[in-house]
């Protein structure tokens, strides 16, 4: 069970559905420790798979949103400017500035929809975010790999092989599930932007069936028509 140095072909080079789809690999485990290292190998390469995708839907986001933030900001820009040209007589009758002044704030209100329609801003935002904690706890696994590994070089103090061996597939399987579960908590939260957004329809609250409720009566309803004389 040694410190693998160099990255398996092909790691950080998948997508995140072809890294979820990929089965537990098989293997002869009359070697244990050479079992281990390939089944930390398998492990380590769907974490930077992962962290690979998530870098890559960042940079399309990223450049998709800073197109539409800059288109808005132009936007505004030309639909507070052109209305005081208008007013200082700059342009002259070249053209109508109000008017375009106006085309301009439309598109701004037009690119600052899109950027909130589509998520572009807060979805890179979330996929850094992700990558980040897969890498921190990639980190945090090569260490406690490493000092699996020394403990194995130097000889275990307590426990047997089997033991040791499964304290090592218990480090691997914690990382595996801390990994999901990181994946997991993304994809809800893009859940819940997705359904409470600006999209018409996708309430998560149907309307309630059943016939309608006759209105309320007035205070007054049941008062006689006619004030009846005292006495």
């Amino acid at each position: 069970m040694s410190q693998p140095e160099t990255q398996p072909e092909g790691a950080g080079r998948d997508r995140r559905g072809e890294v979820l789809g990929h089965a537990f690999p098989l293997g002869d485990w009359g070697e244990p420790a050479e079992r281990l290292d390939e089944l930390y190998q398998w492990v380590e390469q769907r974490a930077l798979a992962m962290v690979d995708w998530y870098l890559a839907d960042r940079t399309r986001k990223r450049r998709a949103a800073r197109v539409l933030r800059a288109g808005t900001a132009l936007g505004v820009v030309g639909g507070a400017v052109l209305p005081l040209l208008e007013l200082t007589g700059v342009l002259g009758g070249v053209l109508a500035p109000l008017a375009w002044g106006y085309l301009s704030l439309s598109g701004a209100v037009l690119c600052a929809g899109c950027d909130r329609w589509f998520g572009l801003t807060s979805g890179w935002m979330r996929d850094v975010a992700t990558a980040q904690a897969i890498q921190r706890r990639l980190e945090a696994l090569q260490y406690e790999w490493a000092a699996e590994s020394v403990r194995e070089v130097l000889g275990p103090a307590e426990g047997t092989a089997a033991e040791a061996a499964e304290r090592c597939l218990g480090v691997l399987r914690r990382f595996s599930e801390d990994v999901s579960e990181l994946v997991r908590a993304e994809t809800g939260d893009w859940m819940v932007e997705f359904r409470t957004g600006p999209v018409p329809g996708l309430s998560h609250n149907p309307p309630q069936p059943g016939w309608p409720r006759r209105p309320s009566e007035p205070s007054w309803a049941g008062a006689p028509r006619f004030t009846l004389p005292p006495g």
